[in-house]
């Protein structure tokens, strides 16, 4: 055994097992209490996982978060007395109290962010903080079972790099994690240095007992449907099935955000052509999957139905079955033929059509304004919804967040679209699923899969990817949530496919149409700001088919479209459009083309400048 230690076999209550041992090291007693000195063997003191991380970023020129990939960590774990006065070094005390026999899922580590589990636990007098024995006691190289071709690097691995997750538990990694520079492949110190069973009796998904297979040799995994290299394997060799260690554990029943049945898990189905309900790709019937029982097309990938952002972790195996979402509480009371009482408003709501375009006449809802179609309107002030809007259900289960969306009304504040990254201050999708504050606001709710979205010929899917951020094939900036063509791989973000599609402008009678792309070399002129579109380097814009006159986008909607009028926390006070002039924005100096926002006696064009 090397000076990094090693896995050697330990047979356990009959079971056999592969146990990471290091020889200087000595494993913190289970025990909550210590009747005498004598009771534990001389502990060797270790570095503050801190000073080891400060120490290894001081050789280097830049502050942690300015690194966007992997740095290797080169200070050993061990303490050494210091023999100079100036030595910033510090050791960590053993946390007995807290040692569990099982693992913490909410134990927390400072040093391994996306790795909230363990048994044992050390804690920093100096730096107020807790710490795994594993992240503590991790060595600088470790040779790992899972991974035998190479041997992996304990690393740092910072926020600004990419997302990794770890190769045991497919939780995200971050901070110290060990790393293989040559396949790529992570792990978190407390995965690394976990005990390894032998043998798995019974598996979950299998009937026979499956045996660790350290080769990586490729095989194709019978539960994903997948061979990937760096994932630890399982076999049966009574029946030739193979399972990858973090799919024999699969969940048998679940529900997902991209589908409104549960889905649930089986190991084969009829041969027929299905296409996965998450990524659009064949889905193999010899391999596992999931499907639902009430939508006999309905099968989606084990891996995609299993992805942190559509699955909420849990198994509904023996959970009874509520009713879907409760899209059955509705928004409002009926209270005779075309008249409502909504949960918004206090008043009773007429259903009316709309006869002439006010600009300054905006939903309570969604915030834009009322310009064509039925709307309902309150009969003793001047609330105002969409037919459409008013009737958005309460609760919802939206394909881009795991967890059911409740209705609220923001009130005296604002908050940011998760999808578009839009403030708005109408009427927003709330989740209040533990410590999750995921916002998406009523136009974003709106979009489901397929989308007939106006600008392109084919229908349109969520991401299959959120962590990669591409280009908007329409405005040319970074998608924060994006629909996909999965036909001719047209890319468009959810801030522009909630822009309204046709508007109007008051001194035109015609409707107005989006427009985007090369278009705007010919049609130059904006008919408000009287500045040229390719100057002020203008993607998408409006456009009237009868008039040929071209709109920025900003000048028709406003540069903050979906803020409402009226007073806000701050002091701020929202104005609708001045019909007279234009007042110039105290804080960039440029005309207010919108709303106007004012706080105190100053006037802004916008959130962004009055903040």
């Amino acid at each position: 055994m090397d000076s990094n230690g090693g896995f050697h076999e330990v047979e356990k209550d009959g079971k056999l097992f592969l146990v990471y041992h290091h020889p200087k090291y000595c494993p913190i007693p289970e025990t909550h209490t210590l009747t005498s000195s004598t009771d534990l063997p001389l502990q060797p003191l270790f570095l503050c996982p801190n000073v080891r991380w400060w120490k290894t970023l001081s050789r280097l020129l830049l502050p942690p978060r300015k690194y966007s990939s992997t740095i290797p960590l080169n200070i050993p774990p061990e303490y050494v007395f210091p023999t100079t006065t100036d030595s910033n070094d510090h050791h960590v005390l053993p946390l007995f109290w807290c040692n569990n026999k099982e693992f913490d899922a909410d134990g927390g580590c400072y040093v391994c962010e996306g790795s909230n589990f363990g048994t044992d636990y050390y804690f920093c007098i100096n730096c107020d903080k807790k710490f795994h024995r594993e992240c503590v006691q991790s060595p600088l190289k470790i040779k790992h079972p899972y991974h035998p071709e190479h041997s992996l690097q304990l690393s740092i691995h910072p926020y600004r790099a990419p997302d990794i997750e770890c190769l045991c538990c497919r939780r995200r990694a971050r901070w110290f994690v060990y790393h293989c520079t040559i396949c790529q492949a992570y792990m978190h110190p407390t995965c690394a240095m976990k005990p390894i069973p032998f043998i798995i009796d019974p598996p979950k998904q299998h009937i026979h007992p499956l045996t660790l297979f350290t080769r990586q040799i490729g095989l194709t995994c019978n539960v994903c449907g997948l061979s990937r290299k760096n994932y630890p394997t399982y076999v049966c060799l009574r029946c030739n099935f193979v399972a990858h260690n973090d799919c024999m554990n699969f969940p048998h029943i679940i529900k997902i955000s991209r589908h409104h049945h549960r889905i649930s898990f089986t190991l084969s189905f009829p041969s027929r052509e299905r296409l996965c309900g998450v990524c659009r790709q064949n889905v193999n019937g010899d391999y596992g999957a999931y499907t639902c029982d009430k939508c006999n097309d309905y099968a989606v990938h084990s891996i995609c139905a299993t992805r942190k952002d559509l699955w909420d972790g849990k198994e509904l195996e023996g959970v009874p079955e509520e009713d879907d979402i409760t899209e059955n509480v509705r928004p409002f009371e009926m209270i005779s033929e075309g008249e409502i009482l909504h949960f918004l408003h206090d008043h009773h709501l007429r259903l009316e059509s709309i006869i002439l375009f006010d600009e300054n006449k905006f939903c309570q809802a969604c915030v834009l304004p009322i310009y064509e179609g039925n709307f309902y309107s309150c009969m003793e002030c001047e609330f105002i919804l969409h037919e459409n809007c008013a009737k958005a259900p309460r609760r919802i289960q939206h394909a881009l967040h795991r967890h059911p969306l409740t209705l609220e009304d923001v009130g005296v504040y604002y908050a940011n679209c998760h999808a578009c990254d839009r403030r708005c201050n109408g009427v927003i999708y709330w989740c209040y699923k533990g410590e999750c504050s995921y916002v998406l606001d009523v136009r974003c709710a709106s979009i489901s899969e397929p989308f007939d979205y106006k600008g392109h010929e084919h229908p349109l899917f969520l991401a299959l990817n959120p962590e990669v951020k591409p280009i908007c094939d329409v405005c040319k900036r970074e998608c924060r949530e994006q629909l996909n063509c999965i036909q001719c791989n047209f890319i468009v973000c959810l801030r522009c496919v909630t822009l309204p599609y046709k508007t109007k402008y008051k001194h035109d009678t015609h409707f107005l149409r989006i427009s985007y792309g090369e278009e705007v070399r010919e049609k130059d002129w904006c008919e408000v700001c009287e500045e040229n579109l390719k100057d002020t380097g203008t993607k998408v814009f409006y456009w009237c088919n009868e008039c040929y006159t071209t709109f920025h986008i900003e000048c028709v909607l406003g540069e903050d479209p979906f803020m409402k009028l009226g007073k806000y926390r701050g002091n701020i006070e929202i104005l609708g459009k001045c019909n007279i002039s234009r007042p110039l924005c105290y804080y960039c100096n440029k005309r207010c083309q919108g709303k106007i926002f004012k706080r105190g006696n100053t006037l802004a064009c916008s959130m962004e400048c009055v903040w």
